[in-house]
């Protein structure tokens, strides 16, 4: 009897513990987005579906849905649809919270501080892979500090490209070739400054406007990059290409401060991480169509001239006198966060 009772217990031992590794074994791995907290952020920019902001916004927003398990949810609304296309409204409404998130460029966040800018001074850097190095660098660092006097966290960057110059009034090897030429500018300063220097008329006008002002005559030129010249199709109007990456402009992604601080870390650092896999994702797109686009401006007819370093350096001698009054204007700490005039290596610096 004994014998029999001994036989029972290890029989129900061995299904007991059995069944417990099948349990489990069976139960389903855990969902990432367990691990964060439901919420739907709100997201707003001024470009058009096809801008290089929509398209690292939207890259973002599903990175963020993937990760999260669909618990986080970025709501994105571009050409400033929140605020009826009024841009500085737009970027208002981001600093007082009405808004989470918001993508501009560098010239429209100077609104709230002009040192934002700085490196749009004309020749800053030499080429996308200085840009990147620089802004992920110290260059970042510096947009962190004073974007948070303005109540936003500073969550990443790409480009918005270097800006080339198109005519249809005469080939542009020369400031005497673009003597008395109305260009067409943004409304910043860096704009206007630099083509006034070269001899030019600078005319402030919008991108709505452009394309009509140029058929009509009323403006001789522009100044964009490849990817937003392409979008407003400029090279089916103009004769001449000028590339000589006179001005870099990149696109700044920001967060209101209130409501980031609000999320728990976990959600904090998924934004910021994902953020910086869109932003590079952009910048080698934007890199990558550029030389696309270059291809089929020169196929279609537009004549495209690259300034040799002697014909470049004409040009940055008749600016260096505004160099030198924007780099007091930015002050010290700003020009040395952007390397301006500076040696670009950060190997030997490690990094730093």
């Amino acid at each position: 009897m004994r014998h029999c009772l001994t036989i029972i217990f290890l029989l129900l031992s061995t299904m007991i513990f059995f069944g417990g590794c099948a349990g489990q074994l069976e139960q389903p791995k855990k969902n990432n987005g367990e691990q964060y907290e439901k919420v739907r952020l709100v997201m707003t920019a001024n470009g058009t579906e096809k801008g290089i902001e929509t398209l690292t916004a939207r890259r973002f927003a599903e990175l963020v849905a993937e990760e999260s398990g669909g618990n986080v949810q970025i709501e994105f609304y571009p050409n400033d649809e929140l605020t009826g296309g009024n841009t500085n409204e737009a970027v208002r409404s981001v600093t007082e919270g009405a808004v989470d998130l918001g993508a501009y460029v560098s010239g429209t966040m100077s609104l709230l501080d002009p040192r934002l800018e700085v490196a749009t001074i004309p020749w800053t850097f030499a080429n996308y892979q200085e840009a990147r190095r620089v802004i992920d660098h110290s260059g970042g660092k510096y947009y962190e500090k004073i974007l948070s006097e303005y109540g936003l966290v500073y969550l990443g960057s790409t480009h918005n490209g270097f800006r080339q110059l198109t005519s249809n009034r005469n080939p542009m090897r020369t400031p005497e070739d673009l003597k008395g030429m109305r260009i067409r500018v943004l409304g910043g300063e860096v704009y206007r400054l630099f083509f006034s220097a070269l001899g030019a008329d600078p005319v402030p006008l919008g991108w709505s406007e452009l394309n009509i002002a140029i058929r009509q005559g009323v403006i001789e030129g522009q100044e964009n990059g490849f990817f937003l010249m392409q979008s407003g199709n400029l090279n089916e109007i103009q004769k001449y290409m000028t590339v000589w990456n006179y001005l870099y402009e990149n696109y700044l992604f920001v967060a209101n401060r209130k409501i980031f601080d609000r999320l728990n870390p976990k959600t904090q650092e998924l934004l910021r991480e994902k953020m910086r896999e869109a932003c590079e994702w952009s910048r080698d797109y934007l890199e990558a169509e550029e030389k696309k686009i270059r291809f089929r401006f020169a196929e279609e007819g537009l004549e495209i001239i690259d300034l040799t370093p002697e014909e470049l350096e004409v040009f940055k001698e008749k600016v260096r006198p505004l160099r030198e009054k924007l780099k007091a204007k930015y002050g010290a700490e700003a020009c040395k966060a952007f390397r301006i005039d500076m040696e670009k290596n950060f190997e030997e610096e490690g990094g730093k």
